[in-house]
């Protein structure tokens, strides 16, 4: 149970982070945001302000934005719906009913024959049963539509869709996600700081008794500065650049007081998890300051960040592994690992999977954000829009893809972690 509320708290705070990234600089961009959503699924409560609804829906997975105009979004009212429409003292439609599951005693019925919501901001049809007149209404600029689920959304005049805004507010928009998970892996990184006993730096605290660090001549206070003319500037650079090298001779640059000289040693080779690592016998000393532990948020998220990239290009030049690629099940598994683990290692791990959501969402994919920035750059070179055709066509492929990889990486993600 503890693993699944973890699983539930963190996928949450990633996307919702994510989402509101867009929510809020599409707002700022002049396009209508008709929903935004927390969960998925059915909704559960609904409340609507400054022309957006907020819903919580039952799935606690996920969420998204529901922006005017963009291809998720789907306003069109068929011919033939049956609705209610309110009316304001000056005639006009402030609020078309499409659901049975909402009653308003001064509604009008009808049977909508045709409906503009975009540009004309029309409906036309039967009123009140009477197929021998069609009446015509206009529609409010600012009118409300409850869709079948029951949910009141706003209409979506061109004048605030996604594509009447200037292609830099669009990429701007659609980069703002990934930027806010971003922001999420660092300031998550600097909390967990803040939560240890200060952070491990690249200086000696200790050297244990009889170690590799010892019989090398290694003293407290010395600062390794690289190894093999890698820098190590953090302990986590240190540690990793010792641990890829066991039972490898390595040059270390060492720094006592205001004297830098090279110590050559061999890091004993231990096992752990069936892999083997290098070890010299040293503990870093910790700085607790303020400074440090921000600090800390940067060089951890960077860190982060390398190993992402290193893992994409290992994709790339060593071919395509489904054992690399994880979905929700995999991240579930991984998530109920690190419950056990503490607190700590839960903000860590939410970091890390924000950064790690953030950068796979600029892939220039369609369908993902980096593949729409792909089209608004596209877009902005030949200085007109791409064909609203050849753009479904693109968004559709990509959906398709993403959609067979994710079926197939949970079914791996299935037998790896639960069929034994």
């Amino acid at each position: 149970m503890t693993a699944i509320i973890t699983f539930i708290i963190v996928f949450g705070i990633l996307v919702i982070v994510h989402e509101f990234g867009h929510y809020y600089a599409a707002k700022k961009s002049g396009i209508l945001v008709r929903e935004f959503s927390v969960g998925m699924g059915p909704k559960i409560v609904a409340y609507r302000k400054n022309h957006t609804t907020y819903t919580l829906r039952l799935l606690p997975l996920g969420g998204y934005v529901r922006m005017a105009g963009a291809q998720e979004d789907d306003s069109e009212i068929q011919p033939g719906t049956m609705a209610s429409l309110v009316l304001n003292d000056d005639n006009k439609v402030t609020k078309i009913i499409t659901s049975s599951k909402v009653y308003d005693a001064n509604a009008v019925p009808v049977q909508i024959s045709k409906a503009d919501l975009v540009d004309d901001l029309v409906v036309e049809g039967y009123e009140n049963g009477d197929e021998t007149v069609t009446k015509k209404y206009s529609v409010d600029h600012d009118a409300t539509i409850v869709e079948e689920d029951g949910t009141e959304v706003q209409i979506a005049p061109r004048d605030v869709q996604l594509q009447s805004v200037s292609v830099w507010k669009r990429m701007i928009t659609n980069f703002a996600g990934p930027f806010n998970n971003f922001i999420l892996a660092i300031v998550a990184a600097i909390i967990a700081a803040f939560m240890m006993n200060g952070v491990a730096t690249n200086q000696l605290g200790q050297i244990q008794k009889n170690s590799v660090a010892q019989e090398a001549g290694l003293k407290v206070n010395d600062t390794i500065l690289s190894v093999n003319g890698k820098n190590t500037s953090s302990w986590t650079a240190l540690s990793e650049n010792i641990q890829n090298n066991p039972s490898k001779k390595i040059t270390l640059k060492v720094q006592s007081g205001k004297k830098v000289r090279n110590v050559k040693l061999t890091p004993k080779t231990v096992k752990s998890g069936g892999q083997k690592y290098g070890l010299i016998g040293i503990i870093p000393k910790r700085d607790s300051s303020a400074m440090a532990k921000i600090k800390y948020g940067f060089t951890y998220s960077w860190g982060t960040t390398v190993m992402i990239f290193q893992a994409l290009g290992k994709m790339v030049s060593g071919g395509f592994n489904i054992n690399q690629l994880s979905g929700p099940v995999g991240i579930y598994s991984m998530t109920s690992k690190v419950a056990s683990q503490g607190l700590l290692n839960i903000v860590l791990f939410t970091s890390m999977l924000s950064m790690n959501l953030g950068i796979v969402n600029l892939i220039p994919i369609p369908a993902l954000d980096g593949g729409k920035i792909l089209m608004n750059i596209v877009e902005a070179i030949r200085r007109k829009p791409i064909p609203e055709q050849y753009e479904n066509v693109i968004t559709l492929i990509g959906v398709v893809i993403l959609v067979l990889l994710m079926i197939a990486v949970t079914w791996n993600d299935i037998q790896r972690f639960f069929i034994k």
